[in-house]
C-alpha cells in the first residue's frame, strides 16, 4: 500500500526509517519532509497544516495509510476529514486530540476519571492567577494551555518566578492564544518517564519504556525545550512501577475515552512522574514523543506499518504481539545556539559523509539543502541515535556519532542517560 506521512521533524523521519522497512509498504510519501527523509520516500510539498492539500493528495494517489507526526494538524481535525473521505489514518479524532490540545481539557478529564495526576486549577486572569499562586507553596507548574512546541512549560522555583511566568504568557502574550489560558499546577517530586502507547479505540497496548530530557542544559539546567535526549527502556519503569500505571492510569484512561466516545486511534502518549504515592501523569500526548520515538524505533521488532494500519481500521489483535530488540537505545539531541528561545538558522552542515549505520541512526530534524548544500533550518537540528546490548554501549555510539557532525554553534547535553547509569 502508498503511505502517507505527515511532518518534518526528527520524529517523523524515524517514523519514515521503520515505515519504508515493511513489507506493507509499496511506496512511502512525506509531506512535507525533510533533506534526511528524501532517501527513503518521496516528498510532497504540502505542509502539515494543509488539510484540504493532503486530504486531495491521500484521495488521489489512492493512499491507504495516512501516519500524523504533529500534533498541530491533529488538534486541527485532519484525521476526522481523512476519515470521512474513507482513509484510514493513524491519529487520533480532533476531539480525542484536546487531551493534548488543551491542558486544562487534559486535566479535566484525568478529574472526572479518577486518573492519578497532580492538583492544579486552570486560569485566563492574571490577576486571579497571581492571587492563587501566593497562597501555594513553591515550587510551582505553570504550563500554557495551548500547543507550544514543548516550550510552555515553567517550572518555577518560587512563587516570584510563577508570577513571572504568568505575566509573560497571560499579560505579555509570549505564546499567543495558546498562552491565552494557563494551568498553574502542583510540583511533582520524582523520577519522569514515557510511556507510548498504540490505540486502536477499544485498547491501550503500551509500547517500551524511554525517558526524555527536557531542560537544555546538563544536570536538568536551563528552559525546557521540545525534549535534548531520551532512552530506552527506562529502568525507574519496573515491573511494579509498570503494574500500578497500568491499573492507576492506563485503565482509567481507555475506560474514560470510551465513555465520552472519543475516537482515539494512533498513539497515546502519557508522561508520568514517579513519586513516592505512586505514578502521576504529567501530560498526555496525542502522538509519538519527540524525541523519544527516536529512541524506541530503533529497537522495534515488529512491522510499525502493520500495528498503525490495525489502529487505524480499530482492530490490533492481529498484529499482535510486539516484539522489542534487548539491548538498549540512545539519542542525543544537537541544537543551534540560541535554542529554545531563539535558534541561530542557515548554518552550514558537516560531518555526514560516509555514514552508515554502524556509526549509528542520524535522524533530520531542522535542516534544509539550500544551494545544493545542508544548512540549519530549526533550534533542534539533528538527533543521533545509538544502540547496544546495555544502556553504556547505546550512549557510547550514540556520543561518538554526535561527535562526528559539526554546525557553528552546536550544542547538546553530555549527561543523557546519567542517572539510569548511576542507577538513579
Amino acid at each position: 500500500m502508498k503511505i502517507l506521512l505527515v511532518g518534518s521533524g526528527g520524529r517523523e523521519h524515524a517514523l519514515a526509517w521503520k515505515l519504508a522497512q515493511s513489507p506493507l509498504c509499496e511506496r512511502l510519501y512525506c509531506a512535507p519532509g525533510n533533506p534526511g527523509m528524501a532517501a527513503l520516500g518521496e516528498l510532497v510539498a504540502l505542509k502539515a497544516g494543509d488539510l484540504d492539500g493532503l486530504c486531495e493528495f491521500a484521495v488521489s494517489r489512492g493512499v491507504g495509510l495516512v501516519v500524523v507526526g504533529p500534533e498541530d494538524p491533529l488538534c486541527l481535525g485532519l484525521a476526522d476529514r481523512l476519515r470521512e473521505k474513507g482513509v484510514p489514518v493513524f491519529g487520533p479524532g480532533r476531539d480525542a486530540a484536546r487531551l493534548e490540545g488543551s491542558k486544562s481539557f487534559a486535566k479535566d478529564f484525568m478529574r472526572r476519571h479518577g486518573v492519578a495526576t497532580a492538583g492544579a486549577e486552570s486560569f485566563d486572569s492574571f490577576e486571579r492567577a497571581s492571587a492563587y499562586v501566593r497562597a501555594r507553596p513553591a515550587p510551582l507548574v505553570v504550563k500554557a494551555d495551548g500547543l507550544a512546541a514543548g516550550k510552555g512549560v515553567v517550572v518555577a522555583a518560587t512563587q516570584a518566578e510563577a508570577e513571572a511566568a504568568l505575566r509573560s504568557m497571560l499579560v505579555e502574550n509570549s505564546f499567543g492564544p495558546s498562552g491565552s489560558r494557563v494551568l498553574v499546577e502542583d510540583f511533582l517530586e520524582g523520577e519522569e518517564a514515557s510511556l507510548l502507547c498504540f490505540c486502536d479505540g477499544a485498547r491501550l497496548l503500551p509500547m517500551a519504556s524511554a525517558q526524555d530530557h527536557k531542560r537544555a542544559f546538563d544536570h536538568d539546567q536551563g528552559p525546557n525545550t521540545g525534549g535534548m535526549g531520551a532512552y530506552s527502556p527506562a529502568p525507574v519503569l519496573d515491573e511494579e512501577a509498570m503494574r500500578r500505571v497500568e491499573l492507576e492510569v492506563l485503565a482509567p484512561t481507555l475506560k474514560g475515552l470510551l465513555d465520552e466516545g472519543l475516537d482515539y486511534r494512533g498513539c497515546l502518549y502519557v508522561g508520568l512522574m514517579l513519586t513516592r504515592r505512586g505514578p502521576k501523569v504529567v501530560e498526555y500526548n496525542a502522538r509519538f514523543g519527540d524525541p523519544e520515538t527516536q529512541a524506541l524505533v530503533p529497537r522495534m521488532d515488529f512491522d510499525l506499518a502493520a500495528v498503525m494500519l490495525a489502529c487505524a481500521r480499530g482492530d490490533l489483535e492481529p498484529a499482535l504481539p510486539l516484539a522489542w530488540k534487548p539491548g538498549a537505545s540512545a539519542c542525543v539531541v544537537l541544537a543551534s545556539r540560541g535554542y529554545p528561545a531563539r535558534p541561530e538558522l542557515g548554518l552550514p552542515v558537516r560531518g555526514l559523509e560516509g555514514w552508515n549505520e554502524e556509526d549509528g541512526l542520524v535522524f533530520h530534524a531542522g535542516t534544509r539543502l539550500e544551494g545544493g548544500s545542508l544548512v540549519t533550518s530549526g533550534g533542534r537540528v539533528f538527533a543521533v541515535a545509538g544502540r547496544g546490548p546495555g544502556l553504556a554501549q547505546a550512549l557510547e555510539q550514540a556520543y561518538r556519532g554526535a561527535a562526528r557532525i559539526e554546525f557553528e554553534g552546536k550544542h547538546h547535553r553530555r549527561d543523557i542517560g546519567a542517572r539510569a547509569l548511576a542507577g538513579k
